[in-house]
C-alpha cells in the first residue's frame, strides 16, 4: 500500500509539473508569435516594424557573433515603432533549439526614441534580463551539429517595464508580450 502510494504521488508531482510547463508556454506564445495584447487585454496583431542589421550578410549569423568568435551582440536597426511606443525591447532567440524557446539575450527599458543598438554597446538606460543560461546579457548562440534559426526580433511596448537590470527571464518575457504593440524580426541561419 505504501510503495502504491508513492507511486500515486510520483504521478501527481509529474503531472503538476507538466501542467506548470504547459501554462508557461502558453504565456510565452503569443511573444513568440508575435502578438500583445496593445493595453486593451484583448490580443492584437502588432504593428509590423523594419528591422535590419549590416552583420547579417544573405541572413547568416557571422562567427564572431556565435561561442565560436566572440561575445558582442551584432548591431541592429529599426524603423516604424507605431505611436504610443513607451519603450523598446529585443529578444533574440533558437526556433530550432530542442528547449523552445531558448532565449539568448533580452534586453528591455530601450527608450522609445532609440532606433539602434551597436555592437556590443547598450543604449543609455537600457536593462539586460536573465537569457536561458541563467545568465544577465548576450549568451552567444552555439550552433553545433546542424544550422540552427535564430530570431533577432525587436519589439516597441505601450509601457516602460519598469523592472530592475537581471530581472528573470520569464518575469521580463510575459511583461514584453502584455505591452507589445509593434514587432520586427529578422530570422538568420548559424551554421556549424
Amino acid at each position: 500500500m505504501t510503495s502504491g502510494l508513492k507511486r500515486i504521488r510520483r504521478a501527481w508531482r509529474r503531472r503538476r509539473a507538466r501542467t506548470a510547463v504547459a501554462a508557461a508556454m502558453a504565456v510565452m506564445t503569443p511573444l513568440l508569435a508575435g502578438c500583445g495584447n496593445a493595453g486593451s487585454g484583448a490580443a492584437v496583431a502588432p504593428r509590423m516594424m523594419s528591422i535590419d542589421s549590416e552583420a547579417f550578410s544573405q541572413h547568416i549569423l557571422p562567427e564572431r557573433y556565435t561561442c565560436h568568435g566572440g561575445r558582442d551582440w551584432p548591431p541592429l536597426d529599426w524603423s516604424g515603432a507605431p505611436g504610443g511606443t513607451k519603450s523598446i525591447a529585443i529578444v533574440v532567440d533558437d526556433a530550432s533549439a530542442p528547449i523552445t524557446p531558448f532565449i539568448y539575450w533580452l534586453v528591455f527599458h530601450i527608450s522609445p526614441g532609440t532606433t539602434d543598438v551597436q555592437e556590443g554597446l547598450l543604449p543609455t538606460g537600457a536593462r539586460q534580463a536573465q537569457n536561458s543560461a541563467g545568465t544577465v546579457g548576450y549568451d552567444p548562440p552555439c550552433p553545433n551539429g546542424h544550422p540552427h534559426q535564430y530570431r533577432f526580433t525587436v519589439y516597441a511596448l505601450n509601457t516602460d517595464l519598469n523592472l530592475p537590470a537581471g530581472a528573470p527571464l520569464q518575469t521580463v518575457w510575459t511583461a514584453i508580450a502584455a505591452a507589445t504593440i509593434g514587432r520586427g524580426r529578422i530570422p538568420v541561419t548559424g551554421n556549424p
